[in-house]
């Protein structure tokens, strides 16, 4: 059987998952699994943290919830299956992408692993999500979780970029150290936000200069 993470995340992961949040958080989703579809699949609920080892993170790029609808979330923030259409807030990153870094074409497909393997942490704040059913498994521990697996990046790592979209993201900047990492900030990628500033926010340069200054190869952000 494939491993659920990275073993380089167990000294970070294995005490958060022996808290009894974490214990109650297990049992309240796997009665949800029981009685409703959830998503992304048990097996991919900590795909972030298996395609991408703690020694080579880079960047985190920071969501709020996994996708809801069918086949969309594979565990990895943003980002959705080869195969299924990429949902608004994805088509705008790409748009942005576009005009920020030289070279790159809108992809087909929206799968980011490409990213991931590159070290970039594509990391959700809540893990898991009711089909159809936006928000549903906020407040009940992973955000505690996912808080504590930020604030262990910024301590355990240097020279990480933090992409913080919009203000919910925004807020986890108190657990970043910011004279040791670049937070970048800007609106949601969302049709309701984009054009009050993420279009022509530049993050993927600012974050590949920074990364070179500091003696990091760059991302490709290439996906094509």
């Amino acid at each position: 059987m494939e491993k659920l993470y990275d073993d380089s995340w167990a000294p970070i992961l294995k005490p958060l998952f022996s808290q009894p949040y974490m214990k109650q958080l297990s049992a309240f989703v796997q009665q949800e699994r029981q009685q409703a579809k959830v998503f992304p699949p048990a097996d991919l609920v900590m795909n972030a943290f298996r395609l991408t080892p703690l020694q080579n993170v880079k960047v985190v790029i920071l969501g709020q919830d996994p996708y809801h609808n069918d086949g969309q979330a594979h565990g990895l923030s943003f980002s959705v299956p080869e195969g299924i259409v990429p949902p608004p807030s994805l088509k705008n990153i790409f748009k942005e992408l576009q005009d920020d870094i030289e070279g790159f074409v809108e992809p087909r497909s929206g799968d980011l692993t490409a990213w991931a393997k590159q070290g970039v942490l594509l990391l959700n704040a809540t893990l898991t999500v009711q089909a159809h059913l936006a928000g549903s498994h906020q407040k009940r521990g992973w955000e505690i979780f996912t808080d504590s697996i930020i604030h262990a990046i910024s301590q355990q790592r240097e020279h990480v970029v933090f992409m913080l979209w919009g203000s919910y993201a925004q807020k986890k900047s108190v657990l970043i150290d910011a004279r040791k990492h670049l937070i970048l900030t800007s609106v949601h990628p969302s049709p309701l936000s984009v054009y009050r500033g993420f279009f022509g926010s530049k993050h993927f340069s600012k974050a590949n200069k920074y990364l070179g200054e500091h003696g990091k190869t760059p991302i490709d952000w290439r996906l094509s």
